[in-house]
Order: structure tokens, then C-alpha cells, then sequence
């Protein structure tokens, strides 16, 4: 396994829930590494395990078979060097953009702290937003505001749960772009979950697709286009084609409705 920060390796894993008194099984057997620097995307069908993977790369859920890998290391509870962006921003609505930026980053001083929100406003590219509210925002910008607060905290490694899932077409589109700029210009590991077959292959090296439930890696498929990608070239429709055929939607699908 590479020594780079950033890298997460899954081995032998499977996850069971209790329903009903009875073992419902989640996950199976699910191998993969994350390389140090990578975006990947993980599609599947609702249910398939996927938000269940991200929580246990996070340290949310311990009680599982198989092991999880941080830089070399078992994942025992959540860590500064992971974070999290959920489609819901969970922005404190009671505190300012700059505020939020901030939150969790108590044990800087007052000029260090005030230094990274001012650094990731601008990353984000919300300056002159620092004393606004999130009521105040729209919703691409409340995501950036969330993004930021996930960067603050300089992570290795940055978990997507469907973050762009509640924008409307164009904003997601442009949200797009800039978590790729941002993923660019950070060169951290990025491991997003998401329905939208597009949004994947746009933004990642690799797709990993997931089976329904429970959930196994039925397929890695590598995307090696130049950036940024054209959406109408016969090489991101072919990719496409492929996701799909994975789930017996076939091509003459021209929309991924629940993956």
C-alpha cells in the first residue's frame, strides 16, 4: 500500500444492520484503495450501501467486518483528516458564513482562525459573504460555504455525499466545475457518492459501481479523458453507455434516473 497521506484502503469488508431482529446484510466483502490525490465516484441503486461505505470511511460506524484503512491505520472514529459534505449543507443558521467557515477550529487563535476563513472564502469564491447568513444565500453558494468549512480543516481525504443532489440543473453544472477546480487545486482525495451518471465521468478518475443491495463492486470503470470533459464526445457517451449497461438500463436511456 502507498505511503502518500490521503490514501484509504477497504479490505474484506461487510456490514450487517439489525432489522426487525433479524441480520439485514448491507455490504459484502467490499475490496478497494483509494489512491492519495484521486476523485473517485460510487454509483449505485438507493439502498445499495453507498452513504453506509462513506459513514464507515468516516468513522461513524465501527461495528462492521473486515477492516478500514487511513494512511495504513484502522479508522476507529471520526478525524480531522477526513471530511464530510452531505447534500444538506447543515449550516448553522444562528452563525455567519465566516462563523461556519470556522466552526470546529476552536484551538487556532483568533489570527490564525481568521486567516482560513479569509483563505477559503476565496477558494470558494464567496468574498464579502463573511457576515452573511446562510438564510441569505442561495443554494450553490450555501454548498460552497460547506465545502469551505470541510477544506478548513485541511484534510486528507474529502467525502462527497451527494453534495450537488438538491441544486437545480444549471447550478449543479457549475458546481461541477468548481469542485473539480477546487479538487485541482487542493490535490487532496476526493470520494464522492452520487445518482448522476454524468456528474460522475465529469468529475472522476475512476466510477465504481456498486450493485443492489446487498452491495458488492460489480465494476471499476477508469476515466482517462483530458479535462475539462466534453459531455457530447463519443468517448464520455461510451463511458456512459457502459455505467448504464451495468444496470440493464441500456443506451437508449438518455437520463440515469436512480443510480
Amino acid at each position: 500500500m502507498s505511503n502518500n497521506k490521503g490514501t484509504l484502503e477497504i479490505r474484506n469488508l461487510s456490514k450487517s444492520f439489525i432489522v426487525d431482529n433479524s441480520s439485514l446484510q448491507i455490504l459484502n466483502n467490499i475490496n478497494i484503495t483509494f489512491k492519495s490525490g484521486s476523485f473517485v465516484s460510487i454509483v449505485g441503486s438507493s439502498g445499495c450501501g453507498k452513504t453506509t461505505l462513506l459513514r464507515i470511511m468516516l468513522g461513524l460506524e465501527n461495528h462492521y467486518d473486515g477492516e478500514a484503512l487511513m494512511d495504513g491505520k484502522q479508522i476507529v472514529g471520526p478525524g480531522t483528516n477526513r471530511g464530510i459534505v452531505f447534500q444538506d449543507h447543515r449550516l448553522l443558521p444562528w452563525l455567519t458564513v465566516g462563523e461556519n467557515i470556522a466552526f470546529g477550529l476552536d484551538k487556532l487563535k483568533k489570527k490564525e482562525k481568521k486567516l482560513l476563513v479569509d483563505e477559503h472564502l476565496q477558494l470558494v469564491g464567496l468574498n464579502g459573504f463573511e457576515s452573511a447568513y446562510p438564510s441569505q444565500l442561495s443554494g450553490g453558494m450555501a454548498q460552497r460555504v460547506a465545502i469551505a468549512r470541510a477544506l478548513a480543516n485541511k484534510p486528507e481525504i474529502l467525502l462527497l455525499d451527494e453534495p450537488l443532489g438538491a441544486l437545480d440543473a444549471l447550478t449543479r453544472m457549475y458546481m461541477q466545475k468548481e469542485l473539480e477546480r477546487l479538487w485541482l487545486l487542493e490535490k487532496i482525495t476526493m470520494i464522492m457518492v452520487t445518482h448522476d451518471v454524468e456528474e460522475a465521468i465529469y468529475l472522476s478518475d475512476k466510477v465504481v459501481i456498486m450493485s443492489s443491495r446487498p452491495g458488492i463492486i460489480k465494476k471499476i470503470i477508469d476515466v482517462s479523458s483530458s479535462r475539462p470533459r466534453d459531455r457530447a464526445s463519443s468517448e464520455f457517451m461510451q463511458i456512459k453507455a457502459e455505467i448504464l449497461e451495468e444496470f440493464h438500463l441500456g443506451t437508449e436511456y438518455p437520463f440515469a434516473y436512480a443510480i
